[in-house]
């Protein structure tokens, strides 16, 4: 058995990824109640509840589990939120290279948003992260769009990965190793109206859990290039192109920042309302006021399952709001199997390890 620590476990999405790929995980910690609750109801071993820093000191007796992962809070390092880096939850990545100290893993993955990767502000926090690791670990780091591999959503996130210097590795080096074999599993996405139609209208059985949030027409449209950017609804939910992917999923889905999709064009073969809208727009024609056209809806809790890639029998507890947080707040399935495959194949190459069917 290739064992696996998980933090920051969530409703399991990277877990899902990781166990497809023949890790097993021993121990995970999560401290939202409603996603343990999740969890516990899709995936064994052994989870903890609760602020992972009063774990820390009992993670010793797990000192070489085969591999750490997770996705620390990513709040204050996203473009999306505050970007404070004394925001107490961006002190949480750290945590994470703390059990990286105590557990010793042959291998570690740490999963976060593009912009810790990227932006220059964040670069003494990158350098930071190296400098943890350095003595002991080969490190790469690496930006992946969950849509090159077979996710329907346009969601960017970085994956740090290191192997223990102690462990054979190809002579070409981590990054490039790593990156090859990430190469090989890319995969086309399917597009959301395909997503929908497998699963129903909202409302019908296999697709029943809707969002209530209404749509209406922006007083006042923000016009952009595309007709599925700038905001020509209420909220900050952006239509979503049927024959295309999902932008990224929030946390904050419920409500109004719910992405919106059309039925009549999914399900009826109409053309594009909302490409139609932005035309009149853009020709100079006034917006519209009041409530958006009944087929113009907000995506419904399976549909959002089903583009996070989750199984579709996954269980989600807590009520519809916790529901699309966590999903909003998961890593895609099929792109954490996509990194736990590549790192399996680098850093345990040579082990028997049986990838789930």
């Amino acid at each position: 058995m290739t064992s696996a620590l998980s933090l920051f476990a969530g409703a399991g999405g990277m877990d899902v990824g990781f166990e497809r790929a023949g890790f097993k995980v021993v121990f995970a910690n999560e401290i939202d109640r409603d996603a343990c609750q999740t969890y516990r109801l899709n995936l064994g071993g052994e989870l903890h509840q609760g602020d992972l820093r009063d774990f820390i000191p009992t993670l010793s007796r797990l000192r070489g589990v085969d591999l750490l992962f997770g996705g620390p809070p990513c709040q204050g390092f996203s473009v999306a939120g505050r970007m404070d880096p004394s925001d107490e939850r961006s002190q949480l990545l750290f945590s994470f290279f703390h059990v990286l100290d105590v557990v010793a893993p042959r291998a570690f993955v740490c999963e976060n948003v593009k912009a810790l990767a990227e932006l220059s502000r964040w670069e003494d926090v990158r350098r930071e992260m190296r400098r943890r690791v350095s003595d002991d670990y080969e490190v790469s780091l690496h930006v992946l769009n969950a849509a090159d591999f077979g996710v329907p959503q346009a969601r960017e996130r970085m994956f740090f990965v290191g192997v223990r210097k102690d462990v054979s590795r190809p002579s070409s080096g981590l990054a490039t190793t790593i990156g090859d074999r990430l190469k090989e599993a890319q995969r086309p996405a399917p597009v959301i109206g395909d997503i929908v139609r497998a699963l129903g209208p909202a409302g019908s059985q296999g697709n029943a859990r809707t969002c209530n949030a209404r749509i209406f027409f922006a007083r006042n449209p923000v016009l952009r290039q595309s007709p599925y950017a700038g905001m020509l609804f209420n909220g900050a939910g952006r239509p979503t192109r049927a024959n295309g992917v999902c932008l990224t999923l929030p946390a904050s889905m419920g409500g109004n920042k719910t992405p919106i999709i059309d039925e009549a064009e999914i399900f009826g073969g109409a053309g594009s309302f909302v490409e139609q809208y932005h035309r009149d727009l853009l020709a100079g024609g006034c917006p519209r006021s009041g409530e958006a056209p009944g087929f113009l809806r907000r995506l419904t809790i399976d549909e959002a399952i089903a583009v996070q890639t989750f199984p579709r029998t996954h269980a989600f507890a807590g009520s519809q709001s916790s529901i699309y947080k966590q999903i909003g707040n998961a890593v895609p399935c099929d792109l954490a199997e996509a990194v736990a495959t590549a790192v399996r194949d680098v850093a345990f190459a040579g082990d028997s390890i049986q990838a789930a069917a």
